[in-house]
């Protein structure tokens, strides 16, 4: 039995999971906006915690000392690419999109790919670690997904926009599904430096653009709802990670 059906199912079953963050519309739009800063928080913690816990690990385990140096070159990628779209799409004028948005949806359909490949190689040793690896990375695409849609709403996308854009960009695992299992002897060797540089991304997100919006807030409350955000980003996506399998990339 092909194992490639299957894959396709479970490749499409992540990509959904961009739509989790519309359970937050539940809230109400408006309750959202007054809300938004802890999401970001969360979103920040949730960013660092995959780019630290999950990704860099498993690079400098496959590159050693030169993973350090793709991730520093992300960071500074990611840099040069936010200045690009700040002079090309914002001139003179405010932006309706925040560049952050933009970045997000990169640095994500990078990582989903990676993702795709992943699962395509696990289904190919066998469906039960497909199904497996499948599950392993839903659970810790679920936290981060839902701080992608926060995000992408604080940057000034509307709700659909946001809803169709994080798709697209989670759909890029559908893309990476079908080049591993169509070339995975070409591509698997390349996956970590990919791994790295998107882990850059993420870490460059994280600490340049989300955080620097949470310093605005002044009343002691609501920095501890943020910390307590940004730390709760932190734990959910470590927790997920106890059932991720150990190099599974």
């Amino acid at each position: 039995m092909s194992v490639l059906i299957p894959l396709l199912l479970s490749v499409l079953a992540v990509s959904l999971l961009s739509f989790v963050g519309v359970a937050s519309l539940a809230f109400g739009r408006e309750r959202i906006q007054s809300f938004l800063l802890l999401f970001v928080a969360f979103a920040s913690g949730s960013l660092l915690a995959v780019a630290f816990l999950h990704m860099a690990p498993e690079v400098v385990e496959e590159l050693g000392g030169r993973a350090f140096r793709i991730i520093l070159g992300g960071i500074l990628v990611f840099f040069i690419f936010e200045k690009f779209i700040h002079w090309h799409h914002c001139g003179k004028e405010e932006c309706d999109v925040r560049p952050v948005g933009y970045l997000t949806l990169l640095s994500d359909g990078l990582h989903n790919f990676i993702d795709g490949v992943i699962i395509s190689a696990a289904y190919l040793t066998g469906i039960e670690v497909g199904v497996i690896t499948t599950l392993a990375i839903a659970l810790h695409e679920i936290p981060q997904e839902f701080g992608d849609f926060s995000v992408l709403l604080h940057s000034g996308f509307t709700v659909r926009k946001a809803l169709t854009y994080n798709f697209i960009s989670a759909s890029t695992a559908i893309l990476g599904a079908l080049v591993g299992y169509n070339f995975l002897g070409t591509v698997e060797s390349r996956i970590p430096f990919v791994v790295a540089f998107a882990a850059g991304g993420f870490i460059y997100i994280a600490t340049a653009d989300l955080m620097p919006e949470l310093h605005h807030e002044k009343k002691p409350l609501k920095l501890l709802q943020q910390v307590v955000a940004l730390l709760a980003g932190v734990g959910l996506i470590y927790l997920a990670l106890q059932f991720v399998p150990a190099n599974h990339m």
